[in-house]
């Protein structure tokens, strides 16, 4: 008897408390950035240009040129990730991560990923999963169904000062509660 009142004061607390126990979550962007490229199409396979030249692939390890529209005008940076979640890693796999982008950029040409290419001032790109401070590109395992391979840009509402060892997913968490807006452009590939 004595077990059942303690239950049923400890319910009746956390119900009259039950609004401290509530996780707030970041509210979703409220806006949609259009996010595009002259080499890429969504949904299309990319082409040998942007397959990685390791891992045992052959392509030409090129970014696209990519462009963007809808940056709202209160943003102070932008972040583009580019992620294949069908790696099979059991965490995907980070192709590129740049973050402190201008806010006033309005895309980035093909090649832009390389390790030696000269990002907008003030834009730093972070080491990806094959430890390359870059893009690269697709090489998913031969004989695995078709990879996505999702670009996305984040508009901030502020600019993230990120170690230089910071990772993609460091980055990842430190969007929360920043972003303005976003847009994805998601390609495909397979051997």
């Amino acid at each position: 008897m004595k077990k059942c009142l303690v239950a049923a004061l400890i319910v009746a607390s956390l119900a009259a408390h039950a609004d401290t126990l509530e996780v707030k979550q970041p509210a979703k962007p409220a806006q949609t950035l259009q996010l595009s490229s002259p080499d890429i199409a969504e949904g299309a396979t990319l082409t040998l240009a942007q397959v990685a030249d390791s891992f045992g692939c052959s392509g030409k390890n090129l970014s696209p040129a990519l462009q963007w529209t809808g940056v709202p005008k209160e943003a102070k940076s932008l972040v583009l990730t580019v992620y294949d979640p069908d790696a099979p890693t059991g965490s995907g796999f980070w192709h590129w991560a740049v973050y402190t982008l201008p806010a006033s950029a309005t895309g980035l040409p093909a090649g832009a990923g390389a390790t030696d290419a000269k990002l907008p001032d003030g834009a730093a790109a972070l080491k990806n999963d094959g430890g390359i401070r870059g893009f690269i590109g697709a090489c998913p395992p031969p004989g695995d169904a078709l990879h996505r391979y999702i670009y996305t840009l984040y508009a901030l509402d502020s600019s993230l000062d990120l170690p230089a060892d910071a990772t993609p997913a460091v980055l990842g968490f430190s969007l929360n509660g920043k972003v303005l807006a976003s847009g994805q452009l998601t390609a495909l590939y397979g051997q």
